[in-house]
């Protein structure tokens, strides 16, 4: 398994969360994702730490990145900057990132084990009940009282490829809803980071 991402400011204690737009969720069934590796129903659960990961509106493409002890200097000065972390969106969606309601609930964690494989997700194969339903709030404030860099971008692509390309960690969500990438003389990856074990241990498997 990978190491956790790094911590954000305000993090607050460890729990289990699932997040949706749907505020009536009453209980949440072992099921098969759309993009499951595997045929076992799961009922899958994010941890605070990785958390972020998921202040968007729930259709917006994304690419989120991060340094661990085995990044190159040079790729973290070239990509992260001065920052921690990065959140990368298109700018087209600054106006949904402002009015979106999400809202995330916390499961309890008995029946849940961390998966083998993509760190920071957790799975339970029966079905839990959650215990609390917390609005996450205006998304781009939360980034910025976390201090993860939000970057808007006219297009995802040309980040996206570098970060991809280089020895950082990263998780990409919804890249099939992004722009497509401008030409530019040479194939663009076009890679929507969803399969573990298929591209290194970088690669990010999203429920």
């Amino acid at each position: 398994m990978r190491d956790p991402a790094p911590p954000y400011a305000h993090e607050g204690p460890h729990a289990l969360w699932h997040v949706s737009e749907d505020p009536s969720l009453e209980r949440f069934a072992p099921h098969i994702s759309a993009t499951a590796q595997t045929d076992e129903p799961l009922v899958w659960a994010i941890d605070t730490r990785h958390l972020p990961l998921y202040w968007f509106p729930r259709d917006c493409p994304r690419g989120t990145f991060w340094a661990d002890a085995q990044t190159d200097p040079r790729d973290a000065a070239q990509l992260l900057g001065e920052s921690i972390r990065v959140h990368a969106i298109e700018q087209a969606w600054l106006d949904c990132m402002r009015s979106a309601v999400v809202f995330a609930y916390r499961l309890p964690e008995a029946t849940f084990a961390p998966h083998p494989e993509v760190g920071g997700y957790w799975v339970s194969r029966v079905t839990v009940e959650p215990l609390e339903l917390a609005p996450l709030g205006q998304l781009i404030t939360l980034h910025d009282t976390a201090e993860i860099e939000l970057r808007a971008l006219p297009n995802l692509w040309p980040l996206w490829n570098a970060v991809v390309a280089s020895t950082l960690e990263f998780s990409g969500m919804r890249l099939r809803n992004a722009q497509p990438a401008a030409y530019s003389g040479k194939r663009a990856l076009l890679r929507d980071a969803r399969a573990p074990g298929k591209a290194g241990r970088r690669r990010t498997s999203l429920p």
